[in-house]
């Protein structure tokens, strides 16, 4: 009964940051952010507010996450809504890292660079540099012989001299734009080219890396996730296909197939209570570790002084649904009889449709990412051609 009370307590005050707290507090610094609306901040980040409120509810409507008899006023209504966004993220994050994983891991997508590659790109880089200078130089000399000329003789007087003035004067502009112009297209060429020259040495560092033991090991990884991606990716298209969710959880069904091919007397039910456990525990800290690492990165690169605090309140809104949502989806790999505990504590919620949501997004998540990984590793080769 304790631990009930904690784990229903705890549920309280997550839902209650999730839903009214942070998203307040997000449309308030929102609004300090704009002068216009310094003087009624409190009231436009309450308007924010029930805006989130309305589209948050309404969420509901499209899905059959409730029962009937579930009151406007339970906590089930909250659970199941925080749920739907915190699944759908933790599909895209997994259809994703699933693809990406062994791409990144693998040997076997890295390109064949060698050091005459790398060479011959730094040298057309140093050329390119060489040109913007001497262009450069050519626009300074043209400023100081016009600035000396204004110097030295005086305006022309008269009609023809006026004609003159203005004429040479034209001339002479319309020849430093063509210039500039000239400059900022190169610039822009040694833009690409430098970042396709720390890009060649980024991957000449993998292949070196990738032939050293942990390189190997890593490489051993990729070919291991691969094969779980494509496993994955059937049996979501199995689950979607046949609206099939699997009754038994994944550690003791393989322990009861390893166990009657082998022959071997062994206490199913004992241990796959443990190995359960600690999966469930690898899977909690790993998943989470992803998702801070990505955000991380996503936030690192659209951060500024006036956006920080809407951006740290924002990871921690996408960390809480994240944490709710991952209870919804252990619950399948957890013992039948724990299963229970779980059902308790968030309420008769309809788990059947996360696990298939969760399948569908995964699906697509991961098709797209293996068809923009495709083009991507496709367009490299031909872009360093073309370079």
């Amino acid at each position: 009964s304790s631990r009930y009370f904690h784990w229903k307590l705890n549920l309280c005050v997550i839902l209650l940051i999730l839903v009214f707290m942070v998203p307040f507090y997000i449309g308030y610094f929102v609004v300090s952010n704009i002068r216009l609306l310094h003087r009624q901040k409190l009231l436009f980040a309450c308007v924010l507010w029930l805006t989130f409120m309305y589209f948050f509810w309404k969420l509901g409507d499209p899905f059959p996450i409730l029962s009937p008899k579930h009151g406007i006023l339970s906590i089930e209504q909250l659970i199941s809504r925080v749920g739907v966004i915190g699944v759908t993220l933790m599909a895209l994050l997994s259809g994703f890292g699933a693809v990406n994983c062994p791409y990144t891991y693998m040997s076997y997508f890295l390109r064949n660079v060698t050091d005459a590659d790398i060479l011959a790109l730094e040298r057309r880089l140093l050329q390119t540099m060489d040109m913007i200078v001497s262009k450069k130089k050519r626009i300074a000399v043209a400023h100081r012989t016009m600035f000396q000329r204004g110097e030295v003789h005086n305006k022309p007087t008269g009609f023809w001299g006026m004609i003159k003035s203005v004429t040479t004067s034209v001339a002479g502009s319309e020849n430093l734009s063509l210039i500039q112009q000239e400059v900022d297209a190169l610039e822009e060429l040694s833009r690409q080219l430098f970042l396709e020259t720390a890009d060649l040495h980024a991957t000449k560092e993998r292949i070196e890396y990738s032939k050293t033991f942990q390189g190997k090991y890593f490489n051993f990884l990729g070919y291991f996730f691969s094969i779980y991606c494509v496993w994955k990716i059937f049996m979501a298209t199995i689950n979607i296909v046949f609206d099939r969710v699997g009754k038994t959880d994944p550690v003791t069904r393989g322990i009861e197939i390893t166990v009657n091919y082998l022959g071997i007397q062994f206490d199913v039910k004992f241990w796959s209570q443990h190995i359960s456990f600690i999966l469930v525990g690898i899977i909690i800290v790993t998943s989470i570790r992803g998702l801070l690492i990505t955000l991380t990165k996503f936030f690192y690169a659209i951060s500024s002084s006036k956006s920080s605090n809407v951006i740290v309140l924002l990871l921690a809104q996408i960390m809480g649904m994240y944490f709710v949502s991952s209870v919804l989806l252990i619950r399948m790999s957890m013992p039948l009889e724990y299963r229970t505990i779980i059902t308790e504590v968030l309420g008769e919620l309809q788990f059947n449709f996360y696990h298939r949501w969760f399948d569908v997004i995964f699906l697509v998540s991961a098709l797209s990412s293996i068809l923009f990984l495709y083009l991507a590793h496709k367009q490299a080769p031909e872009k360093h051609m073309a370079l």
